[in-house]
């Protein structure tokens, strides 16, 4: 007799706001709300969006380090803590509050990467919430799934910190060598690597929670890539080199060698992150490419270096739609233009249409759902351009704007026929990006239609 046990479900409240905006993100929410004086649904979303990573999921620890709660979910993760603090990165130039905040952050990466860089998600608390996977986690991870872009989305926002800062809140030398070290051990996982991953069946929510084969995941075979256990929406891969989660590590790469150089004048380290991006890159061009009989070139979202190509695209970044906002390609890139056609249409299978929407969803919410942070990224990828690409901004942004069912905050996903049916009430990952797709975006959505 098989004996099933309700895996943990968390759902934190929202609080009351916790930290007062500083006077120059209050001027942001002011000049974006006056310029958008004329669609007062944006605006109020904006004014919503925008401070709900400060105010809700900021904690300033005793040294200084600053853990981000990812929301309804009382633990930090590496990829939403990034994102999350990405509309703030402006500011960090003149707000002295806002650069302590952000490079509070990095400093807890830094942190985090030498606690476990195995983990997605750590613990504000020594816990033991998934004390039943194999191997147990220790007690600062509150969850050991590798997702490769979860060593990616550090790099990323200390570069772009630095971009605009001009320096590094810590030497970060020595997270580049762990981060290059799992790197170099993961693109041959099965000579080289000790990780495994398993979850009793009884405690998965879905069958993606644990890795095949004993916990080393799909059959592969050496490509140049790097091995991936988990996507970033922490499901399995179903073939391990998964093509967006590398490209980003391409772009991750490249900025972090431009950062060592230039702080350090270390080139050694420089050019190991330089030579590591090119033979990632090389094997994304060689075996992540693939021809579709209908949009020609197109990139896989997964591939297992024995021939074996996944086409879909999921709503969590890095995405495949993601590939131009992360540095990988440019946005006119024929081969990503092919990938994007294909991602927005019916034969991605998590792309959805309905009465009140049109988007890309993510096998971990199954049925129909579109995800919000996919209608953004849409929006971030679209060709500003163009009077076609203007005008899909605007849609996608009206879209956000009238399906929140009237909470004004983002949310995991929504039913496309019926809105007032979402996940996760409280996820400042989605509220974040929201956000900042308005600030890249201000002039389309001010200037005559």
């Amino acid at each position: 007799m098989t004996h099933t046990v309700t895996p943990p479900v968390h759902q934190d409240p929202m609080p009351a706001p916790q930290r007062a905006l500083t006077p120059q993100q209050t001027a942001v929410i002011a000049r974006v709300q006056a310029r958008l004086s004329g669609q007062p649904e944006l605006a109020a979303l904006f004014a919503s969006c925008y401070p709900n990573t400060w105010q809700t999921t900021l904690d300033t620890l005793p040294d200084g380090r600053v853990f981000v709660q990812t929301g309804d979910i009382p633990a930090m993760w590496l990829r939403d803590s990034a994102a999350q603090m990405s509309p703030y990165l402006p500011l960090c130039a003149a707000d002295p509050v806002v650069r302590g905040a952000v490079a509070g952050v990095i400093r807890q990466h830094a942190h985090l990467l030498s606690v476990d860089p195995y983990a997605n998600a750590f613990n504000r608390e020594p816990g033991d919430e998934y004390h039943f996977d194999r191997p147990a986690p220790g007690p600062w991870v509150w969850e050991r799934k590798y997702e490769l872009d979860s060593l990616c989305y550090p790099l990323w926002l200390a570069w772009r910190y630095w971009q605009v800062t001009g320096e590094a809140p810590l030497d970060l030398r020595p997270t580049m060598h762990t981060v290059l070290g799992v790197l170099h051990t993961e693109q041959d996982h099965d000579a080289r690597s000790a990780y495994t991953f398993e979850r009793p069946e009884a405690y998965c929510v879905l069958p993606s929670d644990t890795l095949t084969r004993g916990g080393r995941g799909a059959a592969h075979h050496p490509t140049g890539m790097i091995w991936s256990g988990f996507r970033p929406s922490d499901d399995a891969c179903t073939y391990p080199y998964l093509v967006p989660a590398n490209a980003f590590s391409v772009s991750a790469l490249e900025g972090a060698a431009a950062l060592v150089r230039a702080l350090y004048g270390d080139e050694t380290l420089a050019g190991r992150c330089e030579v590591l991006a090119g033979q990632i890159r090389s094997g994304i061009e060689t075996h992540g490419v693939t021809e579709h009989p209908t949009f020609g070139r197109v990139y896989a979202y997964e591939t297992d270096g024995l021939g074996q190509h996944l086409l879909m695209d999921d709503a969590n970044v890095p995405s495949l739609l993601s590939l131009p906002y992360l540095g990988y390609c440019a946005p006119g890139d024929p081969t990503y233009l092919n990938t994007r056609r294909l991602i927005l249409s019916g034969e991605n299978p998590h792309y959805h249409a309905g009465a009140f929407a049109a988007g890309v969803s993510s096998p971990h919410t199954p049925g129909r759902r579109v995800w919000p942070i996919a209608l953004c990224m849409q929006a971030l990828t679209a060709d500003a351009g163009t009077p076609e690409g203007r005008a899909e901004i605007r849609a996608l942004l009206g879209t956000l704007a009238a399906t929140t069912a009237g909470t004004g905050l983002m949310h995991e996903s929504f039913n496309p026929d019926d809105p007032a049916e979402y996940s996760r009430p409280w996820f400042a990952w989605a509220n974040s990006l929201l956000a900042e797709t308005i600030l890249t975006h201000l002039d389309v959505l001010t200037e005559p239609a």
